[in-house]
């Protein structure tokens, strides 16, 4: 079998992308679905500061991309958006990576707090209805340095 240039082409980005998912890179979180990687573009919040600011003010996001809210200790993360002008999805992320719970389409303004379950993590922040979208449920693993892998060298 012959490889034309657009097959060649494919079966490069194809690899890159495979290496970057096995590399686990500090900007991107990569979530293993059913139906394959769904790779999403972070900002990182790991202080007190930034995770009370968060997305908070924003009018946009970038399809794939989002925050990722990493915490120092597993403990029943809650998360309202009364600061909040774009309707968002809020993936919580277990220790170990695993996906315990999603709140999907969340709207901005809603006053009563999210909660993914007792074990959180962190919570990954993307744009509302792009969980359903990248096929991200429950029980799906999520990579990430901060999480459960090593930066790539």
């Amino acid at each position: 079998m012959r490889l034309t240039p657009a097959s060649a082409a494919l079966a490069t980005a194809i690899s890159l992308q495979s290496s970057q998912v096995l590399g686990c890179d500090s900007n991107t979180v990569t979530i293993s679905t059913q139906t394959g990687p769904a790779i999403v573009d972070v900002e990182i919040a790991d202080d007190s500061q930034e995770r009370a600011e968060g997305l908070s003010g924003r009018t946009s996001l970038a399809a794939s991309s989002g925050m990722l809210f990493v915490y120092d200790e597993p403990h029943r993360a809650r998360f309202w958006m009364l600061g909040t002008k774009i309707a968002l999805d809020m993936i919580f992320i277990e220790p170990d990576g695993t996906i315990s719970g999603i709140e999907h389409d969340v709207q901005p303004g809603t006053y009563w707090p999210k909660s993914g379950g007792s074990n959180v993590i962190a919570v990954l922040e993307i744009n509302g209805g792009e969980a359903e979208d990248l096929g991200i449920r429950a029980n799906d693993q999520v990579m990430h340095p901060m999480l459960n892998c090593e930066p790539s060298e």
